[in-house]
């Protein structure tokens, strides 16, 4: 079963303005099943050892003998392979002419990004968001919360999104119906990963402190990033636990979120969030397999706050405005989970496990409308109902079904 990704209609419009575009996102998030929808005839992957070799022995070489245009996967395991591609654009410049796939950014390879500046461009691919998983990548969850939300009061949505946020949005995720089935993919995922993806972009002398730290990062999802606290109890010295780290952020596993800045507002926080990229994986490590599972741990809120940032980071590739995604929160601890900017106005989100949603949980979000005045845009609670509710000007309770 192919679904349409909301990001199709950009890649398109890339491949008509730069010769050489890189589909870049986590392994298993769906890049090659993607390139092939672009109608190129020619697919080549780097995970083929014949290829791989032929192209490592002569990167140059390889690269002429392609035809144009052409899909090369698995990219990051042949960083070298940029550098010819570059000179190859740089003597004949056909827009479309190379697409690229890979597990990592091209922050790991800073040198090799910077040449292909003004030759390329990065588009990211996410798992899937709820409006993909049913059908509706057109509808863009920003874009929404940006316009008019009038139309929705009193409107009914989903209220139980339990299997959503357990199982996440991995595309083989959707193919499976077995609970044991499920778990085992996990374990595989995140086995071949550490073997694969980490290995081959990091100097790993110890493979267990490595996948110590993963876990401990990942388990301090949706909290702020105290990296002392995690290097110590990883055991990492200040250098490794820098080098390992930009691993995972590089290999789309986990992602900092910037505090909310304002040159008008004081106290505030400088010390970013940290969260993991996919609830399924994040409920794995955390033994979370079930709605029942879910309902009694105490993590419970942590993992919806993971699951709503997620959403927000993947409609945010595809808005049709530019986006700021960030969080709030005063030396005095009042805090708001999610600060979206986008044309100059502010969009506050405040996540709730409740089934109700209450005054109270405007408070915070009241004041930080107070202070910024007409740049704020409205204020939203996120709760478990099923009503999308007014809860006072430009404030909204907004059931988490709204996401899907």
């Amino acid at each position: 079963m192919y679904l349409p990704r909301a990001i199709l209609p950009d890649i398109l419009d890339y491949a008509r303005h730069f010769p050489v575009l890189l589909i870049t996102g986590a392994r298993q998030v769906g890049k090659s099943t993607l390139a092939m929808q672009l109608g190129i005839d020619h697919y080549l992957t780097l995970d083929d050892i014949n290829l791989y070799e032929s192209a490592k022995a002569d990167p140059h070489g390889f690269v002429r003998a392609l035809p144009r245009p052409v899909v090369i996967d698995e990219i990051q395991r042949l960083p070298a392979l940029l550098l010819a591609i570059k000179e190859s654009v740089d003597q004949d410049r056909r827009n479309g002419a190379f697409v690229l796939t890979g597990s990592s950014s091209l922050q790991g390879f800073k040198s090799i990004s910077d040449s292909l500046a003004g030759r390329i461009g990065i588009v990211e691919l996410y798992p899937f968001s709820q409006k993909e998983k049913r059908g509706k990548p057109q509808e863009n969850l920003i874009d929404l919360l940006h316009g008019d939300l009038s139309p929705y009061l009193l409107h009914e949505f989903p209220a139980d999104m339990t299997d959503d946020v357990v199982w996440g949005g991995y595309p083989e995720l959707l193919k499976i119906d077995s609970d044991k089935a499920r778990y085992l993919w996990f374990s595989s995922y995140i086995r071949t990963y550490i073997e694969a993806d980490a290995k081959e972009l990091a100097n790993i002398r110890n493979l267990d402190k490595f996948i110590k730290m993963y876990r401990l990062c990942m388990l301090h999802s949706a909290g702020l990033f105290n990296k002392h606290e995690i290097q110590q109890a990883a055991g990492l010295d200040n250098r490794t636990f820098d080098s390992y780290f930009n691993v995972l952020v590089q290999t789309y596993q986990l992602r900092k979120l910037p505090p909310y800045f304002n040159n008008r507002l004081k106290r505030l926080t400088k010390t970013p969030k940290l969260f993991a990229i996919d609830t399924g994986i994040l409920c794995h490590l955390l033994q979370i397999a079930s709605a029942s599972a879910f309902e009694a741990s105490r993590d419970k809120g942590a993992v919806l706050e993971t699951w709503v940032f997620n959403e927000l980071l993947k409609a945010g590739t595809t808005a049709r405005t530019q986006t700021q995604l960030s969080y709030y929160r005063t030396s005095d601890k009042k805090e708001i989970d999610f600060i979206v900017e986008t044309e100059g106005k502010v969009i506050a989100i405040e996540v709730k496990a409740a089934t109700t949603a209450h005054p109270d949980d405007f408070k915070h979000i009241r004041g930080l409308q107070a202070e910024l005045g007409d740049s704020f845009d409205k204020g939203l609670v996120l709760y478990r109902g099923e009503r999308f509710l007014t809860m006072g000007e430009q404030l909204f309770a907004v059931p988490l079904g709204f996401l899907a």
